[in-house]
């Protein structure tokens, strides 16, 4: 009996797909974007919705964060930025309803992951909620899951993250004097923030694939 089939939904780097080939599972990304992980033939570039009932056993689904994050909840502000916040607002809910019909689709095992924000307090809590420094990146990056019918995932190497902000002593709560973007200014910067930790790639094939291995052999 042969590995089930899983989807990667909106994910161009591969990372995830790439560590599930790894381990002989049929993965394949999907994203509107060309794939940037160098394996075009696991790619299926376009919408990934008409893709939902191709038969998966398992979704792992990174849907774009850019109006649903509380990284930048100050652009939803009418009264300061007026008609550019209100159109934010509508492409909020454009992408809650994304979300939801990838939530919602017909397949057994479905992970959706995005950082904290909108779909916390308007959908559900999450799930889990994992940093990179579980799985060996010395990163902050606080990622929520969704999952659906799947264990949630155990850290594997739990390291000290790096130090990025420091603070003058003497001031209340103190001021930072010194803070470095990981991810600086640039035209692929969205797409470099949302590229998963090769850690937490890993451990989502390891340990979600596991699960599809134990279920088929």
């Amino acid at each position: 009996m042969g590995i089930d089939k899983v989807l990667i939904a909106c994910e161009e780097s591969q990372a995830v797909t790439i560590e599930m080939r790894k381990l002989g599972i049929e993965a394949y990304s999907c994203d509107i974007e060309p794939c940037s992980g160098g394996h075009p033939e696991w790619h299926i570039q376009g919408d990934v919705i008409p893709l939902l009932d191709w038969g998966w056993d398992l979704m792992i689904a990174h849907p774009p964060c850019t109006y649903l994050s509380n990284a930048g909840i100050r652009w939803f502000n009418e009264d300061r930025y007026g008609e550019k916040a209100r159109q934010r607002k509508k492409l909020r809910i454009e992408a809650y309803n994304f979300v939801m019909k990838l939530a919602e689709a017909n397949i057994p095992k479905i992970v959706i992951e995005n950082p904290v924000g909108w779909l916390n307090s308007h959908w559900r809590k999450p799930d889990q909620i994992i940093q990179p420094y579980f799985f060996g990146d010395r990163e902050k990056k606080r990622t929520c899951l969704w999952i659906k019918e799947l264990p949630n995932l155990i850290p594997t190497n739990i390291v000290e993250p790096k130090v990025y902000a420091y603070y003058k002593k003497g001031k209340k709560k103190g001021q930072p004097i010194y803070f470095h973007d990981c991810f600086p200014p640039s035209k692929d910067r969205a797409k470099i923030r949302s590229k998963t930790f090769p850690g937490i790639a890993k451990v989502m094939a390891k340990q979600w694939g596991k699960t599809l291995f134990d279920i088929v052999k």
